[in-house]
């Protein structure tokens, strides 16, 4: 197996069983003590395990990278901001993809003051409160259901995308930063996002400041991906200096 695959492996492992030794990941990847050792000291060195003696204990942060419900209530203040700031530019009429992240969700109230708006996502808590609304027509994308995510994955989801246009999309991210780009925890979650951004107009990354400048586990996309950063107003300062500096159009007020 290759270390993408084994570093994800890991971090299930410890979802579901809290801790992971060093010989059981030896045995199932079939690679040396010394292999094991290195991916569990790259996945401490980004927070999301503590090594012990012969293995290691997840961290606090592995928490918040599963649940969805979970998820929603990490740094809900700043996504609600970044959410009031978004809604700026959805129109009547607009065709819109909207990415199944938990601040993603969090738009879904300001879509529905406007009239006309379809949206097209793989996110079941968005199909779940935006479906009775009369002024707003959604399409759900098919594929693979993950029930910890609540959403629709894989390659047949990602052709469904391309298959589409729409004028806008708001998409999310687990880590950005000028060196890495984009970067998500889940592969197939990026491929989705990407796909999204790919088939639309105009794109618009929606990612509160504890993101920013952090890699997550798989970098899937440049900067180039989106049009807009839409983030906070807790975002240092000197780090928005260096974004806009970069050229990028970035909306935080």
């Amino acid at each position: 197996m290759h270390r993408e695959p084994r570093l994800k492996h890991i971090l299930d492992t410890l979802e579901r069983y809290d801790s992971v030794g060093v010989q059981e990941l030896a045995d199932r990847f079939r690679v040396s003590h010394m292999t094991v050792r290195r991916d569990l000291a790259e996945l401490e060195g980004r927070g999301y395990l503590i090594r012990q003696y012969g293995g290691a204990v997840k961290s606090p942060a592995v928490e918040r990278l599963f649940s969805f419900s979970r998820r929603l209530e990490r740094a809900a203040e700043q996504k609600e901001e970044i959410c009031r700031l978004a809604s700026r530019f959805i129109e009547d009429g607009d065709v819109i993809f909207l990415d199944c992240g938990t601040t993603l969700f969090r738009l879904c109230h300001h879509i529905v003051a406007r009239r006309g708006v379809r949206v097209i996502t793989n996110s079941l808590p968005v199909v779940s409160e935006l479906i009775d609304h009369p002024h707003v027509r959604v399409g759900l994308v098919g594929g693979e259901l993950v029930g910890e995510r609540k959403a629709a994955y894989g390659q047949a989801a990602e052709r469904a995308i391309a298959e589409m246009h729409a004028d806008k999309a708001f998409v999310g991210a687990d880590g950005l930063s000028l060196a890495g780009g984009l970067s998500s925890y889940d592969e197939q979650e990026a491929g989705v996002t990407k796909s999204m951004a790919e088939a639309a107009d105009r794109v618009y990354l929606l990612c509160d400041s504890s993101k920013i400048e952090k890699d997550s586990y798989f970098r899937f996309a440049p900067l180039s991906l989106f049009q807009v950063l839409i983030t906070d107003s807790r975002l240092d300062g000197a780090l928005l200096e260096r974004y806009r500096g970069q050229g990028i159009d970035i909306v935080n007020e």
